[in-house]
């Protein structure tokens, strides 16, 4: 089940432009990406696939993540962008 849904694509509110559901369910590194749920919940059953796919320490540290404010979500994604291109 861990692939089912990789290939589809949405419109990344955060990097303005279409990302597979791959990048946003490991976009931190192990725990998917903070709105993963407000981005693909209308798409597919993503609540659903993430409860299956988590442990449910993982699932519960998922749902304790704070909101990042707009400045440490760009500094956070201009590093990122950094690492995938060295």
């Amino acid at each position: 089940m861990k692939d089912t849904y990789d290939a589809l694509q949405c419109r990344c509110p955060r990097l303005g432009h279409e990302v597979a559901f791959f990048y946003c369910r490991q976009e931190s590194g192990v725990m998917p990406c903070r709105r993963v749920m407000a981005c693909w919940g209308g798409l597919i059953p993503v609540e659903a696939y993430l409860r299956a796919e988590m442990s449910p320490e993982q699932w519960d540290l998922f749902c304790r993540q704070e909101p990042q404010d707009k400045l440490s979500s760009l500094v956070d994604l201009v590093r990122k962008a950094r690492e995938v291109q060295s």
